[in-house]
């Protein structure tokens, strides 16, 4: 299977710009008013294209700060509100533009051109994706809940001063600056008060109690983007089999937020965005800022290795054997199980991380509510049951431990996932091996930053310096004793 090229990685940073919700906002707002004006631009007019956006770049900062997530996003509406109050008049022709812009860029552009060049959708998918991005309420740009008040208002103000300006008029300041104030005091009350379901971080580190090595190898399968009540109504005789031989977390709570990147960079560190540096799929800077599981294993002579997508790398760098995310859909998850198959023949790794992706590209391009969502998880139960026997026939399952999650769920709309609405939240996760309990389903919240320490207790490495996660030991038979 064809690896990831450089071009994929800087285009997958590049396309993160756009994709992630805080970058696209001001990216957007820009773009459009330098459309909006591009005769004046040209006609040497561009000191008060600039100005005015100096005076307007606080409320593009306060609004880069202040995701606004799930219901609060309600709340963006009182601004554009006040501002038709106060300065009655809206550039409708702006706002024209702008809307109309927004859903070219998401429905057309991302829905239906990107898909169709990726993963191979239809040239009709804009016909369902329309109401994915009136629905989705993730972190991304295709949340029109969202980003259409922030970029309304951000225009308008934008609009209103450099008019002024040019015109020769008196800037509104005063007005303006009890504006921003307003919205100010309104995003901090909104997120210090009503901004209460991010899950609750462990505040001590695990516990590093020595630890006789176990397992001699752990194979971990994520399942990108499988939504838990999707899964259990999924056809998945092999998955199903492993949870009833092995040990169930029923509540197993993924990261705030919940994006690819930031997740497996949670789970394999034993820490949370705030310790790790990985705030979004949008990395500011590459690596991570503490120890992951692969340098753990590395102290003890061990080998981890990560097969994933290329957004991966900008976490974890060279512990990760990439694959392109530019295939056809029906086609993604059989060649990484096919690389899968290569990786373990060649470098027969101690730790092997496989991401599946198909789940969550169709949940993207087509939504988590359909039919296509459920035919990929049944896809991926085939498949993992293809390499687990591959595993078994080859003599690698002898003393392995094998875990099975997804990194986070999928909400409705573009199959959104970030701000932990509905279905993003608990994550299918159990393990099986010959040192866990079989039958038993653990009903108490554990989270997946659990997931590291559980990793190096049981191939007998030290526990990642930053991890805060505390060991599985419930899954884990007492003293470690095989059955």
């Amino acid at each position: 299977m064809k690896s990831a090229s450089k071009f994929e990685k800087v285009a997958a940073r590049c396309w993160n710009l756009l994709n992630e919700g805080k970058p696209f906002t001001p990216i957007f707002v820009f773009g459009t008013m330098a459309i909006y004006h591009v005769e004046s631009l040209f006609s040497g007019q561009l000191l008060p294209f600039f100005l005015s956006w100096l005076m307007t770049l606080p409320l593009f900062i306060l609004y880069f700060c202040y995701d606004f997530p799930l219901f609060l996003r309600n709340y963006l509406w009182i601004p554009v509100i006040g501002y038709l109050f106060i300065w009655q008049q809206p550039p409708l022709s702006l706002w024209l533009l702008v809307i109309g812009l927004y859903f070219f860029f998401t429905v057309f552009f991302w829905g239906t051109l990107y898909y169709h060049l990726r993963i191979g959708t239809s040239w009709l998918n804009f016909t369902r994706f329309w109401k994915l991005v009136l629905k989705n309420s993730d972190s991304t740009s295709g949340n029109a809940q969202e980003q259409l008040p922030k970029v309304l208002l951000l225009v308008s103000v934008w609009e209103l001063l450099l008019s002024a300006i040019v015109q020769g008029e008196r800037l509104p300041l005063q007005s303006y600056g009890g504006f921003f104030v307003g919205i100010f005091v309104l995003a901090y009350i909104l997120h210090r008060y009503l901004f209460d379901w991010k899950p609750r971080a462990y505040k001590e580190y695990t516990n590093r109690s020595e630890q006789t090595a176990m397992s001699e190898r752990v194979v971990v399968i994520v399942i990108d983007g499988m939504r838990k009540e999707r899964f259990y109504e999924a056809n998945t005789p092999f998955l199903d089999k492993l949870k009833e031989t092995g040990t169930e977390y029923m509540n197993m709570e993924t990261v705030y937020p919940a994006r690819t990147v930031v997740c497996f960079s949670s789970m394999f560190t034993g820490t949370y965005p705030f310790e790790h540096g990985i705030t979004s799929n949008m990395v500011w800077k590459l690596g991570l800022k503490v120890e992951s599981i692969f340098d753990s294993l590395r102290k003890i002579g061990k080998i981890g290795r990560m097969l994933g997508i290329a957004h991966l790398v900008d976490s974890f760098g060279d512990d990760v054997d990439t694959v392109t995310a530019v295939m056809h859909k029906d086609k993604a998850d059989r060649n990484i199980i096919d690389k899968a198959k290569r990786i373990m023949d060649e470098k027969d790794p101690d730790l092997f991380i496989v991401q599946l992706i198909g789940t969550d590209q169709i949940g993207h391009s087509r939504g988590v509510l359909y039919d296509e969502y459920l035919e990929k998880i049944e896809e991926a139960d085939a498949l993992v049951k293809e390499f687990v026997e591959y595993l078994e026939n080859d003599g690698k399952m002898k003393n392995t431990t094998l875990m099975i999650c997804a990194d986070h769920g999928q909400a409705d709309g573009i199959g959104g996932h970030g701000h932990l609405d509905e279905g993003e939240r608990f994550v299918p996760f159990f393990m099986v091996g010959p040192h866990i309990k079989k039958g038993v389903k653990v009903q108490e919240k554990r989270s997946l930053v659990s997931m590291a320490p559980t990793i190096a207790f049981l191939m007998g490495a030290p526990i990642p310096s930053h991890s805060r996660g505390p060991v599985l030991k419930e899954a884990i038979r007492e003293g470690g004793r095989r059955e």
